[in-house]
């Protein structure tokens, strides 16, 4: 199934807009009896006009002037079909708990609307019957986000929970093993010759035999190093590994404090380094991270009540898909049943 967070946004509401708007033109229910339907949920139905645009409108988004790879579209149409019926059972969940749409945002984006199309013939001439749609929209949207916000929305736990939280999510508040590196680096652009990128390596091969002499590393830095800590005599401070090119984390495998690298090639030319102290993983004390356990414990148990809400709405509901129209989504939604 979609993924719901998120999913009554911007990007939804840019997906069925245009495929509601066809529809503004005629009252809503003889537009729904009237049109071909992708599906029912309930006494609702989604019309094939608004499948298929949330449908395409994804596609453009996600593959703009690229074919669909093989074997995703399927996909793709789970996802669309999930989210519009998803969105259906949400709406009347949200009417049945009373929630009322913000009116004061509404109506500033109406507004913005207005502004926006003032000097366009085809708004003026369509307004009337567009209108309608772009605020019934507005409204679904808001009231779609409010119930997603009171659902999230939860109160931290007791002092014993959050610490056992801390406790089973360890991974999430340890610092990873860092490394405090300097560098030497002799740019050299990409594009150039073979020749250009062996100079530089000469080069950084002679710097290393210096630095091997006893000679001094920052110095050495601040004269030859192109990089933006060669002021600093090269010290790049504590980064971790995943702050590291690839080469460089090759090397420093086998590398010990104070030591320096062979010449190693990078995207932006040669470089010569050297380790100046590493710090093992650390795990952060449940004091100094209490703030942050109780924000991630509310982000997943949010996430857990707003998931468990979509589960018991769609095991409750009467689904039925169309699939003589989509003989695709037969399989792909085993908990709708077949359209009568």
């Amino acid at each position: 199934m979609l993924p719901i967070s998120g999913m009554p946004g911007a990007r939804f509401l840019r997906a069925s807009l245009a495929a509601a708007l066809v529809a503004c033109a005629l009252p809503v229910a003889a537009a729904a009896d009237a049109a071909p339907r992708f599906a029912t949920v309930g006494e609702t139905v989604i019309t094939a006009a608004e499948y298929e645009g949330a449908l395409q409108n994804t596609l453009r988004q996600k593959f703009y002037h690229r074919q669909v790879p093989d074997g995703k579209l399927q996909e793709y149409q789970r996802e669309v079909a999930d989210t519009l019926i998803n969105r259906v059972l949400l709406l009347s969940e949200a009417r049945r708990r009373g929630l009322q749409p913000d009116r004061t945002r509404i109506d500033a984006e109406v507004a913005g609307y207005e502004k926006r199309y003032a000097q366009s013939a085809a708004w003026q001439k369509n307004r009337e019957t567009m209108l309608p749609g772009v605020v019934r929209n507005l409204e679904e949207r808001s009231l779609l986000e409010r119930l997603e916000g009171s659902v999230r929305e939860v109160p931290l736990p007791a002092e014993p929970a959050l610490k056992a939280y801390y406790d089973g999510h360890r991974g999430l508040f340890t610092e990873p093993e860092q490394f405090r590196v300097s560098i030497i680096l002799l740019k050299v652009d990409p594009s150039s010759s073979k020749a250009v990128w062996e100079r530089a390596r000469e080069e950084a091969s002679g710097i290393r035999r210096r630095l091997a002499g006893g000679a001094d590393f920052a110095e050495l830095a601040r004269i030859h190093s192109t990089d933006a800590s060669a002021e600093r005599g090269g010290d790049m401070g504590y980064l971790h590994k995943g702050m590291l090119p690839q080469p460089v984390l090759a090397a420093m495998e086998t590398m010990r404090p104070g030591q320096i690298s062979e010449p190693v090639t990078l995207l932006e030319g040669i470089a010569v380094f050297r380790i100046d102290e590493r710090r093992a993983e650390r795990l952060r004390a449940y004091d100094d991270v209490r703030e942050r356990a109780g924000q991630l414990w509310k982000r997943d148990e949010g996430e857990r009540r707003w998931k468990a809400l979509v589960e018991s709405l769609r095991r409750g509901a009467a689904i039925r898909i169309d699939t003589g129209r989509y003989p695709a989504l037969a399989g792909l939604l085993p908990e709708a049943k077949p359209a009568r």
